[in-house]
């Protein structure tokens, strides 16, 4: 392992690079009295719901514990699905037929809603549709993601290249994969700039966003809500809460069922000249096969590349996962070696019992939780799917509003649950490598 001078940038911190662009923002204007509509939670949920709901005329405060922006919408890889990794993972398992049908639909929906958001309202989030390539940890995993591949045309109508490992290299500069799959409906955005974006369309529309504004409790009023945030109350008709891997213990039902789990990732300083073309022809995202699986892109304007994974089974400081994921990236990327570290961060994914997203009402307060490291796209159209239930306006649960919510088994140990899951995922990757080690 490099040293920690030659390792990190004379700039380097931890926080996200996608903030140096579009940083938090602070909010402190007082709270409103009472208002028709408190959305706890300012990602990207958040502020979908609180554009449409405001538009559609409705008073709205959005509230957040910290900055607004600060939370896990702004700390993720940016990656934009169309429902791919709803089939690719056990998500699947135990839905009907029928069900699964009208679930991808919907997911499909929801990469469409992200596009036509950002095209119709001219939202500045260097949105890019490039498509992803997954990688083949192992020949096996090969044949796993060729099936998958089949399943996602299947299902979803995406188009969906098997590339041999022989071929590989005209998708990415590296051997250390046995092929894979590449997806051309997938792509990345700048989290920062379209989380700007949408909490400017957001106050356009006419709602109000409250930075520092935790929420202690919320309790029935009359015939709506009371809800007491570190900086005041509000009074409302309805609550919407869209906190995700930041939703804490305030109400027990939500933190039995959402777990909130560590992910990393680091980013390098500008490339040399000519050498993102080499590692990655045609600027993917990238993923694998593995349990614990490497995550990677590159950066909107092509000049640096963004890699991330979980470290370690415990968590960690991000200077310490800064090292490790160096160590993975170069087992991946062996040319980036010499390149320095910029960046490192973490943010919290909401992981659920069944993989799944979940909109819904409990107890009278709505929510729309579980985006299950899949929700750029698809926590903002859910996010303006519940504004219009909560109005009146949308009487269909649709797919992701049906059944119950589990409660999370992991969610009721938390503190244990990740590192245990963490470890077995590492066992099962253990495994697979050795099985890749008889074959050199």
């Amino acid at each position: 392992m490099r040293s920690d001078a030659l390792l990190f940038h004379d700039d380097f911190r931890v926080t996200p690079y996608w903030w140096d662009t579009a940083p938090p923002e602070t909010a402190r204007d007082a709270l409103p009295s009472g208002v028709d509509l408190v959305i706890v939670g300012s990602g990207y949920c958040g502020l979908s719901a609180a554009a449409v709901a405001a538009r559609l005329g409705a008073s709205v405060a959005v509230l957040d514990a910290a900055e607004i922006g600060a939370g896990g919408s702004t700390r993720s890889g940016g990656m934009v699905s169309s429902g791919q990794k709803l089939a690719l993972t056990n998500a699947i398992r135990g839905v009907s037929a029928e069900r699964l049908a009208r679930l991808m639909r919907e997911s499909m929906a929801s990469f469409d809603y992200l596009k036509r958001l950002v095209a119709e309202e001219s939202l500045d989030a260097d949105l890019q549709i490039t498509g992803r390539f997954f990688g083949a940890f192992t020949p096996h995993h090969f044949d796993r993601l060729r099936r998958q591949g089949d399943l996602l045309r299947e299902k979803t109508g995406v188009t969906v290249h098997v590339v041999p490992r022989a071929e590989q290299h005209t998708v990415i500069g590296s051997d250390y994969y046995y092929g894979g799959i590449l997806v051309d409906e997938y792509g990345g955005l700048h989290t920062a700039k379209y989380h700007r974006a949408l909490r400017d369309l957001a106050r356009r529309c006419g709602a109000t966003l409250h930075s520092h504004a935790g929420v202690e409790r919320i309790e029935r009023h009359g015939a709506g809500f009371r809800v007491h945030a570190t900086r005041g109350k509000i009074d409302t008709k309805h609550v919407l809460v869209a906190t995700n891997g930041y939703t804490g213990r305030l109400l027990p039902f939500f933190a039995r069922r959402v777990l909130p789990v560590a992910s990393y990732q680091i980013t390098t300083e500008p490339l040399p000249p000519g050498l993102m073309a080499v590692l990655n022809p045609g600027r993917r995202m990238i993923s694998d096969s593995k349990r614990n699986l490497f995550y990677t892109r590159p950066s909107p304007d092509g000049t640096r590349m963004l890699f991330g994974s979980r470290p370690a089974i415990r968590e960690v400081s991000e200077r310490e996962a800064a090292r490790m994921l160096h160590a993975k990236m170069i087992e991946l990327w062996p040319a980036l070696r010499d390149v320095r570290i910029t960046h490192a961060w973490k943010g919290y994914v909401a992981m659920t019992g069944d993989k799944l997203a979940h909109i819904g009402e409990q107890d009278g307060i709505h929510y729309a939780l579980g985006c299950n490291g899949n929700g750029v796209a698809l926590m903002s159209y859910l996010g303006s799917r519940v504004a219009r239930s909560m109005l009146g306006l949308d009487a269909q649960a649709g797919a992701f509003g049906e059944g119950a919510f589990p409660v999370s088994p992991a969610g009721m140990a938390s503190r244990l649950s990740v590192p245990v899951g963490t470890a077995l995922y590492a066992f099962d990757d253990f495994w697979s490598g050795r099985a890749r080690a008889a074959l050199s």
